[in-house]
């Protein structure tokens, strides 16, 4: 029985780079990876695409998520270093092998979350300017949440990202898994209009079928944008690439 479905959605754009991948090796080791797209380019599609397959490929067979995204970021810094950096993707990767704790790690804003006891619990930790100058009183907003701060295709090293910016190009989680529950790597397309209204993540990844859960999930995201940037400015309604993908979890 299929344990993972994923759903895109275009949002107000004209196309769409976002893509997620899953391998799962002999042992039962699996690997889950989401990348969001930097740009509307064909190339930068498939670019990603080829990244996000050679990372599921090396997370599960060395049965972690940080070995799997630092080799591929490692490939592509290289790379970006000799002859720049053409394309980009935030990226998060979560590995699952048989009796281990879920392991997560991720460079730029894409996200993930366990749903268990009722909640959604958030894994990973946004690397968006957001995160470098938080709200206050004076700035309620904060810095610009939608300008991230480490991606895929990078040319930094940790040490240079965290100089800029007070935190490693690549972060890592590790979280014990005791019972049933479900994973849900997305990206902000995803998140923020749920996030924004305040919408229920467990409540909204809840049920038997993952394939219309996780695809009700991505036009919600859709539609609440829609509805919210109508409310701001008729004019200008916009709903970014939404991409989520939604798998449930043994120990």
């Amino acid at each position: 029985m299929r344990t993972y479905a994923t759903a895109q959605h275009t949002g107000t754009d004209p196309g769409q780079c976002d893509v997620t991948a899953a391998r799962t090796s002999p042992d039962g080791t699996r690997a889950y990876v989401l990348l969001d797209g930097i740009g509307r380019r064909e190339s930068t599609h498939l670019w990603a695409l080829a990244a996000a397959r050679q990372i599921a490929r090396t997370a599960a067979r060395r049965r972690d998520a940080e070995a799997g995204l630092r080799h591929v970021y490692n490939l592509h810094r290289e790379d970006a270093a000799h002859y720049g950096s053409e394309h980009k993707a935030a990226a998060v990767v979560a590995v699952k092998a048989p009796g281990q704790p879920l392991t997560v790690a991720w460079c730029g804003d894409s996200r993930a979350y366990l749903m268990e006891r009722g909640i959604a619990v958030r894994l990973t930790e946004d690397h968006n300017k957001r995160r470098v100058y938080p709200p206050t009183a004076t700035h309620p907003y904060g810095g610009n949440r939608n300008h991230i701060t480490s991606c895929l295709g990078s040319d930094r090293t940790d040490e240079d990202v965290r100089h800029l910016y007070d935190h490693p190009a690549i972060e890592t989680a590790t979280r014990e898994i005791t019972g049933p529950c479900r994973l849900l790597l997305a990206s902000d397309g995803v998140y923020e209009p749920h996030e924004d209204a305040r919408h229920c993540l467990f409540t909204e990844c809840d049920g038997d079928d993952l394939i219309p859960i996780v695809r009700n999930l991505v036009n919600l995201a859709v539609d609440t944008a829609i509805k919210t940037s109508r409310a701001l400015d008729p004019n200008q309604v916009y709903a970014d690439n939404a991409t989520a993908l939604l798998a449930d979890l043994a120990p």
